[in-house]
């Protein structure tokens, strides 16, 4: 740290669980009004010891130094390590505080937004009823969010996922804390809302002195917001230094392997004459909405996710469809599974859903899914053979245990896992994996049977940088070989990039730009286009 006056020093910060070391001894520091990243691959250490920070690491042995500056009164030094549980819980939230990295389980279902901010500001700084909801309110429109009275009576729920990282926001912004830990605030956010987020966060952080800790994997997101990085491998702080220097010349070679970590293209054009496997004109998907006063008694109001899609896919090719949340473009891709009833003309192989049990039943056999969050997507009570073989149960009914078993081995080793890598692989379960491997097994689960498209919504989104790329040359590799076509959805620039052959742009509902992938990404005729890519840069 330089050139700033020190708020935070951590120095020979260990953290063990049940004798064995996660984190070896790091140390860093934060000075007041700075910005500092936390860089680092899942399973880094990075977010444990931002946790262990507040005491919200359960289970964990910690020792080491923490010392704030000013934690209790002006110009009082506090070990944050050493201080018992009742003195740490006056400081979380009023000299620290901390926006956790899926929002939607941090914040509670069963209270309002308005109501769960008042509740801090109860809680921390003792004000009246009233007071606290008018605060509340004026918290939410400080972050950007438009009618704050009426979202402030919003469940999570109701809120889209940009929204509810800026409740959280105003949740920690609270009591105006001197430090803001920022665990991935960032991520599964499309990309016109994370330079949203990015730009409120400089903009409050600018306007209250605060600084600002971010825990994060994307490196984006680091050279356009920090001031210094610090980059973690294994529990060991590698190399730290000012953003700019270190990016430009990074000492470590783990260092140099994230930044090189952008996904690669490596993928081959569909053959002359490849069969279109999926087709759709004119597809609309609506979903019924209640009416406000008594006419939501009698009539549902309609609101239309999708309209007037025209598009295409052929075997051994990737349609990649972007756009922000709400845009439609998962609703398009739920509707070409069949799980969304639709307007318009929507063929898989020719035929269409809906047109008896035994046709649905082939089809969905053809058309498999790999959802964005492998965690949430695989039940935690299955081992991995019970989740993988769940498909040939179903569409191979007639096969033997062993034959089953057979095929659930060699679909883990299309993926790149095998017993030899993972001692007792088929009995364990999905909490014993890395994110990565967790999405391995989940297109595991899906080529199974031996489909030929594959529906990816956002397969690599929750993922940090080096396991993400993993995991596109695992499907680059899958296509190539089995001549694959993959209804791509992201928000991710780089991922179209890399994967596709064809792009759909999608806004409010609508396909607002569509061709080559080459032309659209590099001569983009709508301005919404030009907004996705320079969101990204």
């Amino acid at each position: 740290m330089t050139g700033a006056t020190l708020l935070l020093e951590v120095s020979g910060l260990h953290i063990a669980f049940g004798g064995r070391e996660v984190v070896h001894g790091i140390s860093f520091s934060v000075g007041v009004g700075e910005k500092l990243a936390l860089v680092g691959e899942s399973g880094s250490g990075k977010t444990v010891s931002a946790l262990s920070l507040l005491g919200l690491v359960q289970g964990a042995s910690v020792r080491g130094q923490a010392v704030l500056q000013g934690g209790d009164q002006v110009g009082e030094s506090v070990d944050l390590l050493a201080l018992p549980e009742q003195a740490l819980q006056a400081i979380r939230g009023q000299d620290i505080a901390m926006i956790f990295q899926e929002p939607m389980t941090a914040l509670n279902p069963l209270f309002t937004i308005g109501d769960q901010i008042a509740e801090v500001l109860q809680q921390k700084m003792g004000l009246a009823r009233a007071e606290c909801a008018q605060k509340a309110i004026k918290l939410i429109a400080d972050t950007g969010i438009e009618e704050p009275e009426r979202r402030a009576k919003a469940y999570p729920h109701q809120l889209s996922g940009g929204q509810r990282q800026r409740a959280m926001i105003a949740m920690a912004l609270a009591c105006k804390p001197k430090l803001l830990l920022a665990d991935e605030p960032t991520t599964a956010l499309d990309v016109t809302v994370r330079r949203q987020i990015l730009d409120l966060l400089t903009d409050l952080q600018r306007k209250h002195g605060m600084a600002v800790v971010l825990i994060t994997h994307d490196l984006n997101l680091v050279r356009q917001f920090a001031d210094r990085v610090a980059v973690m491998e294994d529990g060991r702080i590698v190399e730290q230094g000012a953003v700019d220097a270190v990016f430009a010349n990074p000492q470590h070679g783990y260092t140099r392997r994230l930044i090189a970590s952008k996904p690669r293209r490596d993928v081959v054009g569909p053959g002359v004459g490849a069969e279109a496997l999926v087709q759709g004109q004119a597809v609309r998907v609506s979903y019924p909405v209640p009416r406000p006063g008594l006419r939501g008694w009698f009539s549902k109001g309609e609101f239309v996710a999708v309209t007037g899609a025209d598009f295409e896919v052929a075997a051994g090719q990737t349609l990649g469809v972007i756009g922000e949340s709400g845009s439609g473009k998962s609703t398009l891709a739920l509707a070409t599974l069949g799980l969304l009833p639709f307007g318009g003309d929507l063929r898989v192989f020719a035929s269409t859903w809906g047109q008896g049990v035994s046709q649905d039943r082939a089809l969905r056999k053809a058309v498999q899914v790999v959802f964005q969050d492998p965690f949430s997507s695989l039940s935690p009570r299955m081992t991995v053979e019970e989740i993988v073989v769940e498909g040939l149960q179903v569409h191979a009914p007639e096969l033997d245990a062993l034959v089953r078993r057979q095929r659930v081995q060699a679909a883990l080793l299309d993926v790149g896992l095998d017993e030899a890598q993972f001692s007792g692989l088929l009995q364990r379960y999905p909490h014993q994996f890395s994110g990565g491997q967790r999405q391995r097994i989940a297109i595991a689960r899906a080529l199974i049977v031996q489909p030929r498209v594959l529906v990816l919504d956002e397969p690599t989104s929750a993922l940090d940088v080096t396991m993400a790329q993993q995991v596109l040359q695992l499907l680059q590799r899958l296509q190539k070989e089995r001549g694959l076509a993959y209804l791509l959805i992201t928000h991710d620039v780089e991922v179209i990039r890399a994967m596709a052959h064809r792009v759909i742009v999608m806004q409010r509902g609508q396909i607002v730009e569509s061709g080559p992938v080459e032309e659209v990404m590099q001569r983009p005729q709508d301005t919404y286009t030009r907004t996705l890519l320079a969101a990204s840069e």
